[in-house]
């Protein structure tokens, strides 16, 4: 065993810790500000839409994407519903459900720590380095935490306009 495989060995259970201790404190109560929801929009979306240009002629990649899409929006809606919203005269809040919300993104985390070490253990045999877009289950995972933050940050900026509404007719 090299070096460089022992120091693999050690360092990916410390990045999966450092990463879900960033997901965790990310999943706690948090001031509703407009402009990150807008921005979750384009950027979970943009997740889930750019891959389409390259999956057209793949057609079952192009199903794990929206079978994945589909499951995520099933499962931010879902957690919308468990999500806790508050008005105080400091802002508006909300709370996440953390354990979807990290489970979510840790899938994506997993599958894309995955692909690294697949690339890694390909380094010098003639095997081609896998492509992200090239296997089904990442496509699903994509299409899975794109559209579950996407729904998510979607739902959020709806919340804060009925709010908006609200004041304005009273």
């Amino acid at each position: 065993m090299s070096i460089t495989t022992a120091a693999l060995i050690l360092l990916v259970p410390v990045l999966v810790w450092r990463i879900y201790q960033r997901l965790k404190t990310q999943m706690l109560r948090q001031r509703s500000i407009l402009s990150r929801h807008y921005t979750g929009v384009l950027v979970f979306g943009a997740m889930v839409l750019v891959p389409l240009a390259e999956l057209a002629d793949r057609p079952l990649s192009l199903a794990a994407l929206a079978l994945g899409a589909i499951a995520g929006i099933g499962l931010g809606t879902y957690g919308l519903r468990k999500t806790r919203f508050e008005d105080t005269p400091e802002g508006y809040f909300f709370t996440p459900p953390m354990r979807m919300g990290i489970l979510v993104a840790m899938l994506l985390v997993a599958r894309v720590i995955y692909l690294g070490i697949e690339i890694y253990m390909n380094q010098g045999s003639s095997r081609p380095n896998p492509r992200f877009s090239d296997s089904e289950a990442t496509m699903f995972c994509v299409g899975l935490t794109g559209a579950y933050f996407c729904t998510f940050s979607a739902s959020l900026m709806r919340w804060r306009q009925r709010l908006r509404k609200a004041v304005d007719n009273a």
